[in-house]
């Protein structure tokens, strides 16, 4: 069985307007609808569970009305922090198989790279995509700072797709801040996690620059 919670926990400070990041339109229709209908394009058959503060979810069933989005999906309650967000949504997750991680404002991930990071995860367990850095970076050194090569270093994106006893397993763990994503939570548990190519279009949607930039990417792929 695949699954994906799909973690929408925003709140909109960023975008500098009180309607949160996840619900803010992009070409006439929210962004969250988007990062669903991407899932559902993968695999019509894959368990949706979206992770959603409790206070927003009347305010989803009311959009959920208005644009007639029909896929199925079940909303678990968002927790005080994304950990305990993932970790409320694992409950949904009832049988064995591969649970994907998915940012709810990142609509723009490419069905292939969906595919590759299920695919390998029935094999190696715990899956993220990443792409290059093309920057030149610098790390802070004291009151100073120092070039780093950017090759060594790759930015993470989701979905991070894990086998899912391994998964729950990981989220028994007490939580810390240095659980800043899921790979970090499994590999606590001295876990291995693989890389795969992920797709730059796979934007996190957090500011309103990224807004713009989401919808010149509408705009190029007709999503």
């Amino acid at each position: 069985m695949k699954y994906v919670l799909i973690v929408a926990g925003g709140k909109g400070l960023r975008m500098g307007c009180e309607l949160p990041k996840q619900f803010l339109p992009i070409g006439g229709k929210p962004v969250l609808m988007r990062t669903i209908e991407a899932f559902y394009a993968y695999n019509p058959e894959i368990r949706i569970i979206l992770v959603l503060p409790r206070n927003q979810q009347s305010y989803w069933n009311e959009l959920c009305r208005k644009h007639d989005f029909s896929i199925p999906h079940h909303i678990a309650d968002g927790g005080e922090t994304r950990f305990h967000s993932v970790k409320n949504g694992l409950e949904f997750v009832t049988t064995p198989g591969l649970v994907g991680v998915h940012d709810g404002v990142r609509p723009f991930v490419a069905r292939e790279v969906i595919e590759r990071c299920y695919s390998l995860a029935a094999g190696k367990q715990a899956v993220i995509p990443v792409i290059d850095v093309v920057e030149t970076v610098r790390h802070l050194v004291g009151e100073g700072s120092e070039t780093v090569s950017r090759d060594e270093y790759k930015l993470v994106q989701t979905p991070q797709v894990f086998d899912a006893d391994l998964l729950k397993q990981a989220y028994e763990q007490p939580y810390t801040p240095h659980f800043t994503d899921d790979a970090s939570v499994v590999e606590a548990l001295g876990k291995p996690v693989y890389l795969t190519e992920g797709n730059r279009e796979n934007i996190k949607i957090t500011t309103p620059f990224d807004l713009k930039i989401a919808t010149a990417l509408l705009d190029s792929c007709s999503i």
